[in-house]
């Protein structure tokens, strides 16, 4: 179940979804596709839940507490994407094995949700710790990252945000940046948007894969409109990884946030795994990635012309281009590759739910 994420989220369709059907489970997925405009795969049996959105999430965590009542007798295991959902399972007798998928440091993210007021967030920083510590004594745990582990007093098996690293690839072009992923300004779509004028002159294109949340579209629609950029909204990401193929870069532009300071960012693990070189601002973790591999470019924090200088070295110099997506690309499918996770983590939801594939 979640309320927040995308119903093609990559995480949780493309990743684990997959997994459990490939191992031969049936999994019912719900998920807001109403609210996001979408149906759901032929391969998952799909049941639509309001979205839980800003300020407005009473309604969905009743609607999924009504469903997961509703199911418990049904289904083997429960698996939660959305700490909101915390609620929606708490207190219901004879329920299955919930499982609780913490894909972010919940405390952390809450300033950078400009709908809730300054003063809210302390109290609402004390509420997620609370809710964190009940979930750990009453449910299952996984973590998308290893940093994760130091909020919890257990260990809990850490399911990484990896990708499916295609057999082959295309060489990395020399006319054409990508970003995939969600849009924001604490991400860097300010940025963004002011590489793709410092780069236009260059004949360089810049395009943009990914949901923009309400206070970044008009800055991205007006860029469209003056032709600065080509901004494609949320795709699939079984699509919009065929995008990033034969692209000269791909930017990471996070922004020095503490949520982002121990997560690793999954763009550049696609990047990576599509052979084309990235262009990251310092975030440690995305620092420790490309310094390992050789596999790009590391700019200063919201620094766009560092970020334009940066894919104009790489399309000067094709040797290094080529070179440095290389790199990546092998060390993708050596470490980071999904299949060498999937089974650990279905592994680990037999044994919770006490079936066999």
């Amino acid at each position: 179940m979640t309320v927040v994420h995308h119903p093609e989220d990559a995480r949780i369709l493309h990743r684990q979804i997959r997994a459990l059907v490939d191992a031969g489970h049936e999994v019912t997925y719900a998920a807001p596709y109403t609210a996001r405009g979408v149906v759901p795969r032929s391969w998952v049996t799909g049941v639509d839940l309001p979205r839980a959105a800003e300020r407005r999430r009473l309604a969905a965590v009743r609607a999924a507490r009504k469903l997961f009542k509703s199911m418990r007798g049904k289904v083997d295991l429960a698996l939660i994407h959305d700490p909101e959902l915390l609620l929606a399972v708490a207190g219901v007798r004879r329920r299955p094995p919930v499982v609780w998928d913490v894909h972010e440091d919940t405390p952390a993210t809450l300033s950078l949700k400009p709908w809730l007021p300054a003063f809210l967030r302390p109290p609402m920083r004390f509420l997620a710790r609370l809710l964190e510590t009940t979930a750990e004594r009453r449910l299952h745990l996984l973590l998308a990252e290893a940093a994760y582990a130091g909020r919890f007093k257990q260990q809990h098996l850490v399911v990484p945000n990896e990708t499916w690293v295609p057999d082959r690839v295309s060489p990395p072009g020399d006319d054409r940046v990508v970003y995939l992923g969600w849009l924001s300004e604490a991400r860097g779509v300010q940025e963004a948007v002011e590489v793709a004028r410092l780069l236009q002159p260059h004949r360089v294109a810049v395009e943009l894969i990914g949901y923009a949340d309400p206070q970044s579209r008009p800055l991205l629609n007006e860029a469209v409109a003056q032709g600065l950029l080509e901004w494609r909204d949320f795709m699939p990401n079984d699509e919009a990884l065929k995008r990033l193929d034969g692209a000269l870069a791909g930017l990471s532009l996070l922004h020095d946030e503490p949520n982002y300071r121990h997560s690793m960012p999954t763009k550049i693990v696609e990047y990576m795994a599509h052979g084309i070189p990235v262009i990251t601002t310092p975030s440690p973790r995305a620092v420790e990635l490309v310094e390992r591999y050789q596999c790009g470019l590391v700019v200063p924090w919201q620094d766009a012309q560092a970020v334009a200088r940066a894919a104009l070295q790489l399309r000067d110099n094709p040797f290094e281009r080529i070179g440095t997506g290389g790199r990546g690309y092998a060390a993708a499918r050596a470490n980071h590759h999904w299949p060498n996770s999937a089974r650990r983590f279905v592994t680990q939801l037999e044994a919770w739910a006490g079936v066999k594939s």
